[in-house]
């Protein structure tokens, strides 16, 4: 499918959400979704179908995700970011509802991608406030979430300094988290601390010995300690 087929295909089905004919919108999707669709190529589609009015959109996304494949986390969470500047609150909400049904890593890997990582970018402090009761979730995959959205926002500031008390922000946003002991989400908030030592090796390891004491899984550290330079890491065990 090329960019030009993706985005027509996006119009078709938004106006069938537009016109509440669901039905017709999925049928218009479900060929692109049963077969292997570059995301950036459905992200185009799921574009188009955030624009639509909100109730409209949720139920149509309730009928994508009813089909369980991997192409439909991707046109789900690109559709609920489209929203977020409407109704920041109720985008989580149901970004929340959807990780949940998918109920695999992936489903959590690609809605934590297209929904808080790139509000975090955008909107950082009404994300984080949104994003505090994610890391007690009960379910794990939630929780997962977290660390992804922060993996997307390390990789997107690429260490801009301007953005380093964003970056401390986020380390402290996730230090309650270092002890965290499911393994999902111990690799959720693992690659978080992990994109945040590539782009701010310094802050992370200046972090991580007030961390250390804490009952922890090796890996949370292992995962932390991986673009940190020798000496920093040697500083830091040390402690």
């Amino acid at each position: 499918m090329k960019t030009a087929e993706a985005r027509a295909l996006g119009d078709r089905v938004a106006a069938h959400v537009r016109a509440n004919e669901l039905a017709g919108a999925y049928a218009l999707l479900a060929p692109v979704l049963a077969r292997r669709t570059p995301f950036a190529k459905l992200g185009l589609i799921g574009q188009a179908v955030g624009k639509e009015p909100a109730g409209l959109v949720d139920d149509f996304l309730e009928l994508v995700a009813s089909g369980e494949t991997e192409g439909g986390w991707v046109i789900i969470g690109t559709a609920l970011g489209q929203q977020f500047d409407r109704d920041p609150a109720a985008c989580f909400k149901r970004c929340r509802e959807h990780i949940i049904a998918a109920d695999v890593w992936y489903g959590a890997d690609i809605l934590g991608e297209r929904v808080p990582g790139p509000a975090l970018v955008s909107h950082f402090e009404p994300a984080l406030a949104l994003l505090v009761p994610w890391r007690e979730d009960e379910n794990v995959w939630v929780r997962r979430a977290v660390g992804v959205a922060v993996h997307f926002w390390a990789k997107r500031s690429r260490g801009d300094r301007r953005l380093a008390a964003q970056a401390e922000s986020l380390l402290a946003f996730l230090a309650p988290m270092f002890d965290e002991w499911e393994m999902p989400a111990v690799k959720g908030v693992g690659w978080g601390l992990k994109t945040l030592g590539k782009a701010y090796p310094e802050l992370v390891a200046a972090w991580l010995p007030a961390q250390l004491p804490r009952r922890h899984r090796a890996l949370m550290l292992r995962k932390a300690l991986t673009y940190l330079s020798e000496e920093q890491r040697q500083r830091v065990t040390a402690s």
